[in-house]
């Protein structure tokens, strides 16, 4: 199977973009808290439509 990649690099691959997908929430979350009460509320609002629509598009072979 030339130009496939190996399941390891594979596997390597997924878990650096979930280790990136982690890291931009955790980073969302900071920014969020670090806005006044007054604004948080809309910030998790919207961050929850966000994961919402992530879910709801389907797997993405990310586990």
């Amino acid at each position: 199977m030339e130009g496939a990649i190996p399941a390891d690099h594979e596997h390597a691959a997924s878990e650096s973009a979930a280790e990136q997908w982690r890291d931009d929430l955790v980073s969302s979350l900071d920014v969020i808290e670090d806005q006044p009460l007054s604004e948080r509320a809309a910030s998790y609002a919207a961050l929850h439509d966000e994961l919402a629509r992530r879910l709801d598009s389907g797997p993405t072979g990310v586990a």
